[in-house]
């Protein structure tokens, strides 16, 4: 396999964040020697000044640093003056951001009394109408001129008053004109930044902070990643603002968010972060510091004991490819795998949280859509029938004591595994770290049709030494498939989101993996404990097991409750397992970042709701009253819907 040159980051195997140029945000200094910043967004409608005061107040208690709100007119951007003036007043001197997408005379505007302006160079000079356009090199240069000219009055305001920007290019808005020549790619989103960028370098104004916002995380990754290489080209070093958009709520908006962003932490890319989710502003803050924290002392790790090339290619995703063993690699979804090792007894009622529900009254078990593959039992053992798709993992002498029993398979270290032990003849666990990856060991688990290697790391750059181990497996030509394990101790559920969902979505992301298993002594229950390994699948779309919500954190422009809509819409829609809902409060994203889903909920005016099959627009304004039969009455027209499943 070909070794990756081209750079994104200062290094792949020791912790180093990417030295950016500083830009000031009023007070608050981002990129340089500053701190990761931490960001998020009011959700009050900004011609609302007690409420958006009151948003603004309530987040920079509980740690925001910059506050953004949005700006969809003119009108709207002249009430920030004052906004700006209660806040200060209050004695808060968080800076404050105005978003703009369609309005540049809001942008220009703003531009006299906030510290920030946010602008989407899809929405805020271009077309965005879903239409294919032929463009000649000619017409597209007319069309580049044409932005120009609605563009440069921002950047000279921003310049003269001493004002930053950020220009953020979210996946589900690039334009149409975008779209024509490069495709609705992670290349597309970084030339279309990269147009806006040019214009500011012409004018001397660099207080740029640059972001490549997707609500699909491996998207994401790769247009960051790729942005970061363009920069690394031609000289630049702007920071950059990260966030995982539309993420939505609950666990999923979290593990989602921790998948994106914290992939990139991880190799030292990211000077601020918002984590979007379909809750209150203030739910977003725990979670981003959560996040951050993770990266205050992390240049101190231990050196990894084997360093290989990097044979993964960042800007495009391709899944390893890995031989099968029974249902573990080649084609099959990742597996899941639980830890039952410090149980003191198991009984059936123990499997219940696991996804499996015995009915007494027919004698047998019934699995759910997260029902886990696997059980490490270590050295405990199970006196009753199993369900008959559940495997038993035991460590070696526990397993020569029950081989016999259906589905049991030994889990044994690397050392032993070398020996001439006795083995299973279909399938063998491997406990292996990054420095047992010899290439003697190599050589033996590459002539082993029966081998699974699960990988393990203790180095606190535990991703970076476990993405080091895959890299030796390439190195040596080795398609032994993996299960990524990692053991976490004394946890609150929301930090086992965030740390598994980084450690071990980041390599999900890069299409390495074949299984999950996380040990999480006194973290969360079993259930939960499950439901992260398969929200990690989940939110890297590697296993789909549940539908996904795509759905906005809410904003100024929301045209509806947000939290109570999602709350209502996956009440009903739920068991449609594989199925994606947009959910959308505006006209803004909601078409584009919905690209990928297969049913659109949009806001498109006061009390209406437009529905969207993919990305074409199906029934227009109808009252929000009767949206939510509408959508089900739309699922079921293209046969979708399936009836829930009664006990």
């Amino acid at each position: 396999m070909k070794k990756t040159e081209k750079p994104y980051c200062d290094s792949t195997t020791h912790y180093s964040r990417m030295k950016t140029r500083e830009v000031m945000v009023g007070k608050v200094g981002i990129g340089g020697d500053n701190p990761i910043r931490i960001q998020s967004m009011t959700t009050a409608d900004t011609m609302d000044t007690e409420k958006s005061v009151e948003e603004t107040i309530s987040l920079a208690k509980v740690g925001c640093e910059i506050v953004r709100l949005t700006a969809p007119s003119k009108k709207d951007a002249e009430n920030l003056r004052e906004i700006k003036r209660l806040v200060r007043e209050a004695g808060y001197e968080v800076p404050l951001v105005a978003d703009i997408h369609f309005t540049p005379n809001a942008a220009e505007v703003a531009a006299g009394i906030v510290e920030k302006v946010r602008v989407n160079p899809g929405n805020y000079a271009d077309k965005k109408q879903f239409n294919e356009y032929e463009y000649t090199d000619e017409s597209y240069q007319e069309e580049l001129e044409r932005i120009r000219s609605k563009f440069t009055p921002l950047v000279r305001l921003c310049k003269e008053n001493g004002v930053a920007m950020r220009i953020g290019t979210n996946h589900g808005s690039l334009s149409d004109r975008i779209l024509s020549r490069y495709g609705d790619t992670p290349l597309g989103m970084v030339e279309s930044a990269m147009e806006f960028i040019r214009i500011c370098r012409d004018h001397d104004y660099h207080d740029l902070v640059l972001s490549m916002k997707a609500s699909n995380p491996k998207v994401m990754v790769q247009a960051y990643r790729l942005l970061v290489a363009t920069m690394l080209e031609q000289g630049m070093n702007y920071p950059l603002h990260l966030g995982v958009t539309e993420a939505g709520e609950a666990e999923e908006g979290r593990i989602k968010s921790a998948v994106g962003i914290g992939a990139l932490l991880e190799d030292g890319i990211g000077d601020t972060i918002r984590v979007s989710l379909t809750e209150k502003a203030e739910a977003e803050i725990p979670v981003a510091q959560k996040l951050v924290a993770r990266y205050e002392n992390r240049s101190k790790h231990k050196d990894f004991a084997l360093d290989f090339p990097n044979y993964l290619n960042p800007f495009e995703y391709s899944h390893r490819e890995t031989t099968k063993v029974q249902n573990i690699g080649g084609g099959n979804v990742p597996i899941v795998m639980a830890d039952f090792s410090l149980k003191k007894e198991i009984k059936p009622a123990n499997l219940f949280a696991l996804g499996y529900h015995y009915s007494v009254q027919l004698d047998k078990w019934n699995l759910t859509d997260q029902a886990c593959d696997y059980i490490f039992l270590n050295k405990n053992t199970i006196d009753f029938e199993i369900p008959g798709t559940l495997g038993l993992v035991y460590e070696y002498e526990t397993w020569k004591a029950n081989k016999a029993k259906p589905r049991s398979y030994p889990f044994m270290d690397a050392k032993l595994y070398q020996t001439d032990c006795e083995k299973h003849s279909s399938m063998n666990f491997i406990y292996t770290l990054l420095e047992e990856l010899t290439e003697e060991f190599a050589d033996k688990i590459k002539q082993d049709s029966t081998a699974v290697l699960v990988i393990d790391t203790y180095n606190e750059h535990g991703m970076a030494e476990q993405r080091q181990l895959f890299n030796g497996l390439f190195h040596y030509g080795c398609k032994t498939p993996v299960v990524i394990g990692r053991a976490y101790k004394d946890l609150d559920n929301e930090s086992l989101q965030v740390d598994a969902g980084t450690d071990i979505g980041s390599l999900f992301v890069d299409g390495l993996g074949d299984g999950i298993f996380i040990a999480a002594e006194n973290s969360g229950g079993d259930k939960f404990i499950n439901e992260v390994g398969f929200g990690i699948l989940q939110a890297t779309r590697t296993r789909i097991s549940k539908t996904e919500y795509i759905s906005c954190p809410s904003c100024g422009r929301t045209l509806f409750d947000l939290q109570e809509t999602t709350a209502k819409i996956r009440a009903k829609t739920s068991h449609l397992k594989g199925l994606k809902i947009g959910i959308m409060g505006c006209i803004v994203n909601g078409p584009g970042e919905m690209a990928d889903a297969d049913y659109g909920y949009v806001g498109t005016g006061k009390g209406k709701i437009t529905l969207y099959k993919e990305k074409t627009v199906v029934k227009k304004n109808i009252p929000e009253d009767d949206a939510l039969d509408e959508l089900i009455g739309l699922i079921k027209e293209y046969g979708d819907w399936v009836e829930v499943k009664k006990d």
